[in-house]
């Protein structure tokens, strides 16, 4: 198309150039804008020494008898539960220690409640980048003070860190940005909005399983609402507690904000009902067991701070008839022992309970008992205090192992009582002894013989008990309906896992049937806890705890929930607005009849939320005339 005029006297496209100039000019924005983003946000190269203990060479002391408790001593006894060496002690906090801690948390948390996304953003990319650059370090950390295997660490503390950073980092300001909310018709003249603002000062009580993940998690979402945290880690884990937070400490002052804003403290259970009933503590995530959860809820309670409790579960998998026999052995059997043994089965999301319909359950026992049966224990890390013979078989037998030990012996007693009960009751030990395991090199380490337990009925107390030990429980389902009644007999609703073949809308149905009645409050399809790895809301109901982390409804959780509402700006520009109507007003309406209020009341009710708009011109003629 070409125009000629006065005003463009040469005969050219215009309106094709003009379309190609504003094109360019748009590019040019979005790539400077892009770029820009890209340049502010850019990650920051940062260090943090590597413990003494995590350094090639490194002989710890054997103990006699591990425990974390010294006599006459207030202080923290740190040692690998794989071996048994001694990895120092550590002074436990104190309620003046908690008060300065909280007290530098608030103070560096008023200027980074005015940061934007893009600044917080810059330091989760810049622990992002940390943790990919020194994954092994993390994960001998790890390794060395809670005794799993090298892959439990990867799979298990550093991907899923990894992925709530990139989740937050890609998703978080959308899940954090005010949204418009509905008005109705009487109130149509304002704006309705949601805003999620900064508590203030955070606290975490995290368990010992996953002393990384279960310490950056809460660290990861805080930061980036704007608030700032204490982070009381598990006296079993105190060793690595500090290594841990010192990564997201380091990025803060890499970045060029206070370090105050994550503050990392262990303490014993009598000192951390100062922590829990701290009037400084806007919120606090607790990861732990239901008895703890009853104390840290009733001390909480004092200072009216709410309180997201995850404790755990039994979760069940349900393997329907319609798994084929070659999913059965390839896919299905393999995901049911990494749900079952993983960190020695001390897994909150684990798999406790196999539920098996009865043709599932007749080829799933021999694949079980022969994979059980092969099952290595040993430390993911070599101990040089050993002679040198027994180096070298160390050497090669961290490289080989399966399963790693136990945080400590002290659930050992309640778990040989509960399998001893179930046999007698008649369950069938099938691989395993059911008891401790002394490892021939490590004497000292906390170790339990991957059990397989055929036979079991939800009657028995072990069926209904979290075992967080590296046992494997399979009961006999008569058909679906049962599999869930099963899945439903425990006080426990975290996770599940169900297994079948959608191929067909009758094997289609009976799986969404399971998702649709087991009680839990996450589900995997032909998988065990895939939801955690992709940034779902995680938590669950009932004896399992409340309330979420994680998503979109974790991350606004830990906010100040604000509503919004104001007059439009239309509203505004015709000088449309609330006002009190005369016959309402309490100086105008002081000669008004009572009954003449209630009628003009009754009128704006019909206008305003009546059905039909009969009714609703009724409401307005009541309205006038009442006036």
């Amino acid at each position: 198309m070409k125009l000629s005029s006065p005003f463009l006297p040469i005969d050219l496209p215009w309106p094709e150039i003009a379309i190609t100039i504003v094109g360019l000019l748009l590019t040019f924005i979005l790539l400077r804008s892009t770029l820009l983003g890209e340049y502010v946000e850019a990650p920051v190269n940062y260090a943090v020494p590597l413990p003494e203990q995590c350094k090639p060479g490194w002989s710890g002391q054997i103990l006699d008898n591990p425990s974390i408790k010294i006599p006459g001593s207030s202080a923290i006894q740190c040692y690998n539960s794989a071996t048994g060496q001694l990895l120092g002690q550590v002074n436990p906090a104190t309620p003046d220690g908690i008060d300065r801690a909280v007290a530098r948390a608030a103070e560096a948390q008023k200027e980074w409640a005015t940061t934007t996304f893009r600044q917080r953003r810059k330091v989760l990319r810049t622990m992002l980048k940390f943790i990919l650059d020194n994954q092994e370090d993390i994960a001998t950390v790890a390794c060395l003070d809670s005794g799993k295997t090298k892959v439990d660490a990867m799979l298990g503390e550093i991907l899923v860190t990894l992925e709530k950073l990139k989740w937050t980092i890609q998703h978080g300001e959308k899940a954090l940005r005010p949204e418009r909310r509905p008005t109705n018709f009487l109130m149509m003249y304002k704006h309705n909005e949601v805003r999620w603002e900064p508590l203030g000062v955070l606290a975490a009580c995290v368990s010992w399983n996953y002393p990384f993940h279960n310490a950056l998690s809460p660290v990861i979402s805080t930061l980036f609402t704007g608030s700032a945290i204490l982070v009381k880690s598990s006296e079993q884990t105190a060793f690595s507690s500090t290594y841990f937070t010192s990564i997201t400490r380091n990025a803060l002052s890499a970045c060029g904000h206070s370090p105050n804003l994550v503050q990392s403290l262990v303490c014993w259970p009598q000192t951390a009902n100062h922590l829990t009933s701290h009037p400084g503590i806007s919120h606090i995530t607790f990861i732990g067991s239901r008895p703890v959860a009853h104390i840290v809820c009733a001390s909480a309670a004092k200072s009216l701070i709410p309180v997201c409790v995850e404790l755990g579960g039994k979760d069940p998998a349900v393997v329907l008839d319609s798994v084929s026999n070659y999913d059965l052995e390839h896919k299905v059997v393999p995901i049911l022992m990494k749900g079952i043994f993983t960190s020695s089965g001390q897994n909150c999301i684990g798999i406790e309970r196999i539920i098996a319909c009865p043709h599932s359950y007749d080829r799933l026992i021999p694949l079980l008992e022969k994979q059980i049966r092969g099952l290595r224990l040993g430390s993911a890390l070599p101990s040089p205090s050993h002679t040198e013979k027994e180096q070298n078989s160390t050497a090669t037998e961290h490289e080989n192992i399966d399963i790693g030990a136990m945080i400590s012996p002290a659930s050992i007693p309640n778990l040989t009582s509960l399998i001893s009960s179930a046999i007698s009751s008649g369950a069938t030990l099938q691989a395993g002894t059911g008891k401790p395991h002394t490892h021939p090199l490590h004497p000292q380490g906390h170790y339990f013989s991957p059990t397989l337990l055929t036979g079991i009925t939800k009657d028995m107390p072990i069926a209904a008990t979290e075992l967080f030990a590296p046992v494997a429980l399979v009961m006999r389902a008569s058909n679906t309906e049962n599999a869930i009644e099963i899945a439903n007999s425990t006080p426990y609703a975290l996770g599940a896992s169900v297994f079948g073949n959608p191929s067909s809308s009758s094997n289609k149905s009976d799986m969404e049937k399971c998702v649709r009645e087991i009680k839990a409050g996450m589900i995997s399809i032909n998988d065990f806890g895939a939801y955690y790895a992709v940034g779902l809301p995680f938590g669950g109901r009932g004896g399992s705890g409340y309330g979420r982390f994680g998503g979109e409804e974790g991350l606004r959780s830990i906010c100040n929930l604000k509503s919004v509402c104001r007059d439009r700006g239309v509203a505004q520009w015709v000088g449309v607005g609330t006002r009190i109507p005369g016959v309402l007003d309490f100086l105008k309406g002081r000669e008004v009849e009572g009954r003449r209020k209630v009628a003009f009341l009754k009128g704006m009710m019909e206008l305003g939320y009546a059905e039909g708009w009969g009714r609703r011109v009724r409401g307005l003629w009541e309205m006038g005339r009442s006036a």
